[in-house]
């Protein structure tokens, strides 16, 4: 519990990161929401954009932020630096750390979904998940994915730059395949079979259902699941403590 204490209050102290994290989701939402007419008007399927796609979009790009970008570049960091090797020496094994991290950036995301699913009722009326308990079980499986994405990414990067780097190179492509900047509905088929097998994309597509009132589809469960698997399985095998 020291240990978590210690590790909030550095994250807290690097308040551009944590605003990033939280206040360009929340931004992008209310900007895009009341500048594009389009978006608060009913569709076809008699939803608004900003009742459903915006707001599950949103919080993907949140934690693809914290996953792909924040947590990589600490451990990074961390390994770096040498704190890792030295807490090896110590009681304290170096594993808590990263379990500290990853506690960490779970509220981080946890408070931006928050934050989005409040904005978007003050703002628009959008109402928040009807599916509740799906969409906790969805959130909370998805994010475990995307951290062992993370993970990854930090046991890969030599340094804290090159995380940086690396975070970029493959956040960037999975916000595309998530549906951050074209909807998975508008997008090529080859495209979306491809994202379909991209976890994000499963992920924001489950996390919409759920927010729509609709149950998740088996097949994005497994997906999602079979990500966490192995990402967690790579990120094990090749995490280096220094």
């Amino acid at each position: 519990m020291k240990l978590l204490a210690m590790e909030a209050k550095l994250h807290l102290r690097d308040w551009p990161t944590l605003m990033f994290s939280i206040g360009l989701p929340v931004g992008l939402l209310l900007i895009l929401g009341l500048s594009i007419p389009s978006f608060t008007e009913l569709q076809d399927t008699g939803e608004r954009i900003v009742d459903t796609h915006m707001p599950s979009t949103m919080a993907l790009l949140s934690l693809l932020t914290l996953s792909c970008s924040v947590l990589p570049a600490v451990l990074a960091t961390y390994r770096q630096q040498g704190v890792l090797r030295r807490l090896s020496t110590t009681p304290v094994h170096p594993a808590r750390v990263l379990g500290a991290q990853l506690l960490i950036n779970l509220a981080v995301g946890t408070v931006a979904t928050a934050v989005l699913i409040v904005a978007g009722w003050l703002a628009f009326g959008a109402a928040p998940p009807r599916q509740w308990g799906w969409f906790v079980l969805v959130f909370l499986l998805g994010t475990a994915a995307m951290m062992a994405l993370g993970l990854v990414i930090a046991a890969l990067a030599p340094s804290a730059k090159a995380a940086q780097g690396i975070g970029s190179l493959v956040m960037f492509p999975l916000m595309f395949l998530g549906g951050v900047w074209l909807p998975r509905e508008l997008m090529p088929e080859p495209v979306r079979v491809v994202s379909d097998f991209s976890v994000a994309g499963p992920f924001a597509q489950a996390l919409k259902d759920t927010w729509a009132g609709q149950p998740p589809q088996l097949i994005h469960l497994v997906v999602v699941a079979a990500g966490l698997v192995v990402f967690g399985a790579i990120a094990v095998r090749s995490f280096r403590w220094e």
